[in-house]
């Protein structure tokens, strides 16, 4: 019995999952061919810069193409640019019918893929099939793309009763192995871990994937905010950049100071010091819309309360992970997620929607995305100043 067209969507839905993490800042897509009610070829953009999925959809094809329908996640490109364009390959194999589930929010395809198939008399339903799951494998790319900066998560786990460390400050470990691994699984999934220069001198850590889900891990840039490059030179980040890119964000223009980083494998990024902040701090916006401009299309930020709280206050959060385990740690001197002044009264809070609250092991992870209206959104790269994006138009992610 032959599949719908929302079982074969479906499918190439999972073939994109499986470039999860390899084909940044590039969106995943799959692909699949269908011919006689058969799958005769199907494929996935596996890595940036490699083989989009039509392409691996037709390359796999173990019978001829033509008069076949393709079902692609993701309207099909028309612009060169590592690889040349989709429409080409699908008019040139002979492929009669072409079902997309999402259109491509790119300037340089935005509806001009269909348009070019058309035009090449090939059938295009773009009714938008599955289009929901469809949409949520690009969240990160659709906002990468509108809004001109890095999706940013702010991840921190907690006690019950709101602490992200003891009153001595040791903070290993607060949440369960279930939970530990999530977050090991999202250093994968997303460009870029940052953390603030304190969070490296206290734990001396390594920001990599070690999750054991994932056979084929391809490993996050490490983003440390350094205002005045303090980060110790023989610390395990500074001594294994030139195996795992590393930027250090900071306001220190000593070329002697900056060059021994350098040497060592680091990538130094100027950022000039936040005026709100009494100049104590790097400018977060800045830092963020620079690090877009270099290709990193998503960032978790996996700072102490400091850091979290700069991040916040700059209104360029798009969605908050909050792990709350289910024991109490107490101290009134202990942190809490996030530091900083606050805000002034509980109607100013920063706040969740559409969140979701999910089981790990002995823990709980409540999950969702900002609020549109304490969203702030980056319109011109040239003098860094940002509007705010009313609900109508803001992107969504699912």
């Amino acid at each position: 019995m032959a599949m719908t067209d929302e079982e074969y969507m479906l499918r190439a839905v999972e073939l994109a999952k499986k470039g999860t993490g390899w084909t940044n800042p590039n969106p995943l897509v799959g692909a699949v061919i269908v011919k006689g009610g058969r799958i005769i070829g199907e494929g996935y953009h596996k890595k940036y810069g490699g083989l989009h999925a039509e392409r691996e959809a037709l390359a796999s094809a173990n019978e001829d193409v033509s008069g076949a329908t393709i079902y692609v996640t993701l309207e099909p490109c028309c612009h060169y640019g590592k690889q040349p364009p989709c429409v080409n390959a699908i008019i040139e194999a002979g492929i009669k019918r072409v079902v997309i589930g999402s259109y491509d929010p790119n300037p340089l395809v935005a509806g001009k893929g269909v348009s070019i198939l058309r035009d090449h008399n090939i059938i295009v339903d773009d009714k938008l099939v599955c289009s929901e799951e469809c949409k949520s494998l690009n969240y990160v790319f659709f906002n990468y793309i509108k809004e001109k900066k890095p999706y940013v998560i702010l991840k921190y786990a907690q006690s019950l009763d709101g602490k992200i460390a003891t009153h001595t400050g040791l903070s290993q470990w607060i949440t369960g192995e279930t939970a530990r691994n999530k977050v090991h699984m999202d250093r994968h999934r997303y460009s870029a871990v940052m953390v603030g220069v304190e969070t490296v001198i206290k734990d001396n850590p390594m920001l990599t994937c070690r999750s054991k889900d994932i056979v084929n891990i391809n490993q996050p840039a490490r983003v440390i905010c350094d205002t005045n490059l303090r980060i110790p030179f023989d610390c395990n980040i500074v001594q294994s950049a030139k195996q795992y890119t590393t930027y250090i964000a900071t306001s220190c223009k000593e070329d002697d100071k900056c060059r021994k980083y350098t040497e060592a494998g680091c990538k130094l990024i100027y950022v000039n010091k936040n005026d709100s902040d009494n100049n104590s701090h790097i400018d977060i916006k800045e830092l963020i819309i620079k690090l877009g401009q270099l290709g990193i299309d998503s960032i978790v930020c996996e700072g102490g309360a400091t850091l979290n709280w700069s991040v916040l206050a700059s209104g360029m959060v798009d969605r908050i992970q909050a792990y709350i385990a289910p024991k109490v740690l107490g101290g009134v001197n202990a942190l809490s997620p996030v530091g900083g002044i606050g805000v002034d009264t509980p109607d100013k809070a920063y706040e969740l929607e559409d969140y979701t609250v999910t089981r790990l092991g002995r823990d709980i992870l409540i999950e969702g995305e900002m609020a549109s209206e304490k969203k702030w959104r980056h319109s011109s790269t040239a003098n860094y100043t940002y509007r705010i994006i009313p609900p109508a138009v803001r992107p969504r992610s699912h």
